[in-house]
């Protein structure tokens, strides 16, 4: 152990010594009323900054356990916490020197409210991590600017962002208690055969596709009559607002009308978000996945037959592989893909979807006979997906009728207010019938499992750690290779992309079918923590749901998956 006027002495011993003699103050720190962990010492200071953790002793914070007795509240609570701490940082940072000298940062939220390393909390102690940029002029320690970093700018840190006393009580309430709430309902969705609920008042539409801060002055959400729920929450009461059954909804309306803004509030609303972003009431199934076609993908043993078959040449789609999909067998691989891990419900917008997999026009298929097409399009199976496996699907669609048909619900969007038209297009099918012929067969098909092993990521007796980067949402690089993640719409921070880079280097693979694979990463995750598949602990890694896991795995190019000993198997219809 190592007190603080030591950390002090040492650091001033320090000045001008060569950077690497930094190494000395790795370790445990006590300091009154914390200790400071320095778990690693960057290597110079143009390098990653140094790793840290402060621990504060409840004693000392002092914060209600009721503000932190169940999973949900305690989320809440390092997410604010980490808030906080992030706003606290800029007012005590300064430049100190050369390179990263000085820097003082933690792990950047998004709108979301998420689980993050960068904040734990326990009836014990609370703990934050961050990193520090250790500072030098050219590579010579600056020990006089070290120690006032890190024995006077911390300790204040600590004092006015980790003491329960310095916080707004009202404020930070206010935060789990509406997260608590749109977790609660997102419990009630099953209960009620809904798979989304937008509240009244709900601001939908975001500032830019960069900036996801609600949008000024935007047209706040009314549900119609029809379509409206109410829920007594545990917190705010009632609340009232627009009910998306199970089923097929169709979202239809001119375009910049808001179509796509509802679909991208249902496919965020999976997360919970701050007080204030104006989604704090709009939840979504947490099995819920957007899909889309994505042109260039690799594909690995995916049996999309379902939606492609009869190839020329007699080349099988039951266990497809490619280094290049086109938009077709992208978006059906992805459909099949989600269903292979469990998705209970899809999320598809026309506009990023393969044209030829979602619809098959009367005329087309008088000129080009089924026995010459090997495509069946999505409209003849949507409904087969929710009658057969209980498989949900809202679709934004603006340029096709025919799926007027197999719709439970359509929706109008008319300058951001939703509509119900369901009436209208049913009127429309009777006064208007399709002439186009039924594709899709009698059944969906079976929803094939496919092999995962050691050696299909082929990182199997590896004799160094391997290294991976992340850019943005945009990649994750593994032993020198890309993961394209661009079409992967729901990663909402980089933090999601590091913790499943995280998963894939440090979790041990076995013989087992892929989605068995992981959900025992999930579960694994659960139970022992991402510190587990790390040398240190990590303060900038954010959790992701199994579907994020297995859309980056699905794109490495290197995957290579077998077909299951087992016969395919399929799901028992499930009551509707």
């Amino acid at each position: 152990m190592v007190m603080q006027f030591t950390l002090h002495q040492t650091l001033l011993q320090l000045d001008q010594q060569g950077y690497r003699a930094y190494q000395a103050i790795r370790g445990r720190h006590d300091f009154p009323g914390f200790r400071l962990l320095i778990d690693r010492v960057q290597g110079d200071p143009f390098a990653s900054p140094s790793q840290c953790r402060v621990q504060v002793p409840q004693t000392v914070a002092q914060f209600p356990v009721d503000l932190f007795c169940n999973h949900s509240r305690a989320i809440a609570l390092r997410d604010y916490l980490t808030r906080q701490v992030e706003r606290a940082m800029p007012s005590l940072q300064s430049r100190r020197g050369s390179g990263k000298s000085g820097l003082l940062r933690i792990a950047s939220p998004s709108q979301q409210v998420l689980e993050r390393t960068s904040a734990f909390v326990t009836e014990d102690c609370i703990e934050i991590r961050f990193v520090v940029g250790l500072p030098a002029f050219g590579r010579r320690i600056a020990g006089k600017q070290a120690a006032e970093m890190l024995c006077e700018q911390i300790p204040k840190l600590v004092a006015e962002t980790l003491h329960y006393d310095q916080l707004d009580p009202v404020d930070l309430l206010d935060h789990i208690e509406t997260a608590e709430d749109a977790d609660w309902l997102r419990q009630q969705l099953p209960a009620r055969k809904l798979v989304a609920f937008i509240a009244n008042g709900a601001i939908l539409p975001r500032r830019s596709g960069v900036d996801d801060r609600p949008l000024p002055n935007a047209v706040p959400f009314q549900s119609p009559a029809s379509l409206q729920v109410e829920f007594d929450c545990p917190h705010q009461g009632r609340i009232r607002g627009m009910g998306m059954p199970a089923g097929v909804t169709l979202m239809v309306g001119g375009g910049y009308h808001g179509k796509s803004t509802v679909l991208k509030a249902i496919e965020r609303g999976i997360y919970n978000h701050i007080p204030g972003d104006g989604r704090e009431c709009v939840v979504t199934h947490p099995d819920a996945v957007k899909i889309r076609a994505e042109d260039g993908r690799s594909v690995s043993g995916v049996d999309i037959s379902p939606f492609i078959n009869h190839l020329p040449q007699g080349r099988s789609t039951s266990h497809f592989s490619t280094q290049n999909a086109s938009g077709s067998t992208s978006q059906a691989a992805n459909i099949i893909e989600a269903l292979e891990l469990g998705a209970k419900l899809l999320l598809i917008d026309e506009d990023t979807s393969a044209t030829n997999l979602m619809i098959r026009d009367r005329r087309m298929q008088a000129l080009i006979a089924k026995d010459k097409e090997p495509i069946t399009p999505l409209v003849d199976k949507i409904q087969q997906l929710y009658t057969q496996y209980g498989v949900s699907t809202i679709l934004v669609m603006g340029g096709s009728g025919d799926y007027f048909d197999v719709a439970d619900v359509a929706i109008s969007l008319e300058n951001y207010l939703p509509y119900d038209v369901t009436e209208q297009a049913k009127a429309l099918v009777k006064q208007y019938p399709t002439v186009r012929s039924h594709e899709g067969g009698e059944q969906f098909g079976a929803i094939s499992t496919r092999m995962l092993t050691p050696e299909s990521l082929g990182l199997k007796h590896r004799g160094k750690p391997i290294k991976y980067q992340v850019r943005d949402l945009d990649v994750i690089t593994l032993d020198k290779e890309a993961i394209d993640l661009r079409a992967v719409e729901q990663f909402v921070e980089k933090g999601q992309l590091r913790a499943v880079a995280t998963t894939i280097l440090g979790f041990q693979l076995q013989e087992e079918s892929f989605s068995e694979s992981l959900y025992r990463a999930m579960s694994f995750i659960d139970a022992e923590d991402f510190d587990a598949l790390s040398t240190i602990p990590q303060g900038d890694l954010t959790r992701f749901r199994v579907f994020e896991l297995a859309a980056a795995m699905n794109r490495w190019r290197r995957l290579l998956l077998g077909p299951s000993p087992l016969a395919a198997t399929a799901s028992q219809p499930e009551a509707q």
